[in-house]
């Protein structure tokens, strides 16, 4: 057992000062936040809190209970500022526990207030300013911030657990930390992983305890009390409120859900770019080499994204040697605190990477082999901000060498000022400032569509930010949308004909049997009518043989309305439509695709244009600039251009909608195409693509 300095035993935390970081943090993350929802999960989150839903596994109840609540607070601003206001909350109130968790780490290294407390709230600048840590801050894209929160709270209250005297130590402290991992973990399971740190700092400390009965029967009722959040998954679930994935309301789909079944994670052996089964070929050595490769790639994003790779990576192996300076130091001085930091860290980092198991990185190369649709850094926002920690502990061994150099403490500090960097070096690329691409651009979907038709979707980024249009804003909800991503599941389907159809008359019924099947295979092309059309299903078309579940109720509701109720895709479906064999039968209007009941024919309205496929020039004409908002959105200059390349194709639908008016107004209209050309151009700059010299004057027209 170690017992805690003389010197602490009576110390008080400075909670003013620690008070003073947050406000620091939380007025840069409120000068840089996002003024509304935003792309990936954000849309679908913001949505859950205010329908008091279930978004996708493990369904987050503890979240979406605190963000419900704090939506109710009367704080002025669109509903998805306030819920973004929760994330800068929760990240900055993270940023003044560190600042305390480091400057008590700091007692044995230096000794001055004012210098061990300026080290302090360095370490814990450093950690709000990565570029991760502030971008996730900005905007509520996940509940990652709420996990780093309760990290921080954890370890901080099991810290001041251990600096109690023994003799008038009690275990209610630890109790509490008990409870709050356990809710934690009904906000995300990330919230569990500061455990092993905390039994270390407990075994460090006193090691009875965890053999106490009295205490293992408390704290396991305690387990049980944190984790009865849960319960809200299926009470709410038989409610069918607006966003319902999953659900619940039995107790196997409960289980799916809290086991993110639907997302089929990959087991640790397995090699997650082959599907699973005897011909997986297994996880390798130089594929877990890889994986904690593409971990450093992310740890060299943080400290200068603005700048140029090569200043990236000197500031990687600038701020990487502080932090293990400061590891080195914390690890000599203090081991008993030490230890489980390194815990901490070693469970946030490398246990992660492997429990993870994760395709290749998005922007890593893959040599052909599948790899992550996006950039999944802000799994590692914890490790970040913790990394912060030991820099301010190795820039204050350094200040304190320094000072004896010099012999000034005062010259010595200016060693601080790295601090700095990060905030210097993130500025454009973390804010999020006057992005409302994503409202925008939903707000144009909805409006592009006639009454009560049916959207056709595909992936979170067209869906997301029309279920925010629809339930927080009440954008056009006659609107049904549907997403082909889940409708592979049964309880999707039957939502979707609960809710707002029934779109199939043999299918989803409440009548037992009436579900589709998984799959139904295509032995060769077939063709034949689907209602008041016909179409050829091709193996070959399709890239495999077979139609799933969500094409096949597809073609059921096309079977079953069209001609009665509108259908439409949208643009960002691309060729799904396509290799359903509907080609002839589409029309190009905005941002969309409408299916028509008969094969169509150019006339004055609808012109076939090259690569562009049929299009209704003149509504097109009225949705790109009479209705639309998303153009001028998506071509308002960005310093750093669109910062999250996975997400950019979102500014193509635009980019093709005002190239396609620029070949049909050419000789028409030279005035509108001329603003056209330079909307697409503009919306171009601020992606990755470019398009060929002879495609910069405007397309062809037919």
């Amino acid at each position: 057992m170690t017992r805690p300095s003389a010197a602490l035993s009576g110390a008080s935390p400075p909670y003013v000062m620690a008070a003073g970081v947050t406000i620091g943090a939380l007025l840069l993350y409120v000068a840089t936040l996002a003024p509304t929802t935003q792309f990936w999960d954000a849309s679908e989150y913001i949505t859950a809190a205010h329908a008091l839903g279930i978004p996708h596994p493990p369904g987050n109840p503890f979240f979406v209970i605190l963000a419900h609540v704090w939506g109710l607070l009367p704080l002025g601003a669109e509903y998805a500022r306030r819920i973004n206001l929760l994330a800068a909350v929760t990240s900055a109130a993270a940023a003044g526990l560190w600042f305390l968790i480091a400057e008590r780490w700091l007692h044995a290294i230096i000794v001055q207030n004012v210098w061990r407390r300026l080290a302090a709230a360095s370490g814990a600048l450093v950690g709000a300013t990565m570029f991760t840590v502030w971008n996730q801050s900005v905007v509520n894209e996940k509940v990652y911030t709420l996990s780093v929160l309760s990290i921080a709270l954890v370890l901080w209250l099991t810290m001041r657990w251990a600096d109690q005297p023994a003799e008038s130590r009690r275990d209610h402290l630890l109790l509490v930390v008990v409870y709050l991992i356990a809710l934690s973990a009904t906000n995300h399971l990330m919230g569990l992983l500061v455990a092993p740190a905390v039994l270390a700092y407990v075994w460090m400390t006193d090691s009875r305890v965890l053999l106490r009965p009295q205490f293992l029967a408390v704290a396991t009722l305690v387990i049980i009390v944190g984790l009865s959040v849960n319960l809200f998954i299926p009470i709410r679930a038989h409610l069918d409120p607006y966003l319902n994935q999953g659900n619940a309301i039995t107790w196997p789909a409960l289980r799916a859900v809290l086991t993110r079944e639907q997302f089929g994670k990959p087991p640790l052996l397995d090699n997650p770019m082959y599907p699973p089964g005897a011909e997986n070929p297994g996880r390798s050595v130089a594929l877990v080499g890889q994986q904690l490769l593409n971990y450093w790639q992310y740890f060299s994003w943080q400290f200068g994204r603005d700048w140029s790779p090569v200043v990236q990576r000197v500031l990687t192996i600038l701020f990487a040697g502080l932090g293990l300076l400061g590891a080195a130091r914390h690890w000599r001085t203090e081991r008993r605190s030490a230890l489980p930091m390194v815990f901490l860290m070693l469970t946030l980092t490398v246990a992660l990477v492997l429990y993870l198991n994760f395709k290749w990185g998005y922007s890593q190369p893959y040599a052909g082999l599948e790899h992550e649709v996006r950039e999944r850094d802000y799994f590692f926002v914890a490790s970040f901000m913790g990394w912060g920690l030991w820099i301010g502990i190795g820039l204050a061994f350094l200040a304190q060498r320094l000072s004896v150099w010099l012999k000034s403490w005062r010259l010595a500090a200016a060693v601080f000022l790295l601090a700095l960097i990060p905030l210097l070096g993130n500025h454009l690329t973390a804010s999020r400032s006057g992005e409302t691409l994503a409202r925008d651009y939903a707000r144009d979907v909805l409006h592009s569509v006639d009454p009560n038709a049916l959207i056709i979707t595909t992936g979170d980024n067209d869906t997301f930010p029309l279920w925010h249009a629809q339930e927080v804003e009440g954008v056009r909800r006659d609107v049904s949308v549907m997403v082909t991503s889940l409708a592979n599941t049964n309880w999707y389907l039957e939502e979707l004909q609960r809710r707002t159809g029934p779109w199939m008359t043999r299918y989803y019924r409440g009548v037992s049997g009436d579900s589709l099947p998984p799959y139904v295979v295509l032995e060769g092309p077939v063709g034949g009518a689907v209602g008041p059309i016909h179409v050829t299903l091709d193996p070959h078309a399709l890239g495999r043989p077979y139609l799933d579940r969500s094409e096949l109720a597809l073609l059921e509701i096309i079977k079953d309305q069209l001609g009665k109720r509108p259908i439409y895709f949208s643009m960002s479906a691309g060729s799904v439509p396509d290799q359903l064999g509907l080609s002839s039968y589409l029309v190009g209007e905005g941002l969309v695709r409408r299916l028509e009941p008969a094969v169509v024919h150019p006339n004055d309205s609808i012109r076939l244009i090259t690569g562009r496929g049929f299009v209704n020039v003149p509504r097109t004409k009225q949705l790109a600039f009479e209705v639309y908002r998303g153009g001028a959105a998506a071509a308002r200059t960005r310093p750093r251009g669109w910062v999250d390349a996975p997400s950019q194709n979102s500014l193509l639908g635009y980019v093709f909608v005002y190239d396609t008016m620029a070949a049909a107004l050419r000789d028409r209209d030279p005035t509108l195409a001329l603003r056209s050309l330079q909307l697409r151009d503009a919306i171009l700059a601020n992606t990755t693509y470019a398009l060929p010299r002879e495609r910069r004057g405007g397309g062809d027209d037919d």
